[in-house]
């Protein structure tokens, strides 16, 4: 399995609102033509409004490269920067859990 944590700020509220749709669209295509995406779970923050939390599992990294290269990831990708103030990755290794081959 190959994973990823991500925490994005958005900008303000109206970037947040549209930062939202966005993930929304993106999270539609991914639902329907990434069967080596295993989790894409996009978070809200209790009491940070601003703040999305991205817990995603692919199969392996062909799976994540894929999704990297999907139309709907691309689109995701290209069009993110003008809602955020940042973005901060951890790249994740699994060593054991509930639901996985660890």
């Amino acid at each position: 399995m190959f994973g990823l944590f991500v925490r994005f700020t958005c900008k303000d509220e109206a970037s947040a609102e549209a930062y939202d749709r966005l993930v929304a669209e993106t999270a539609e295509g991914i639902r329907e033509s990434e069967p080596g995406t295993l989790v894409y779970a996009t978070h809200t923050v209790e009491g940070q409004p601003l703040q999305r939390i991205f817990y995603e599992l692919y199969r392996d990294k062909a799976a994540f490269e894929a999704h990297e290269a999907a139309p709907h990831t691309r689109r995701y990708l290209a069009e993110r920067d003008a809602y955020l103030a940042s973005t901060e990755v951890d790249w994740l290794t699994l060593q054991t859990g509930k639901g996985t081959d660890g």
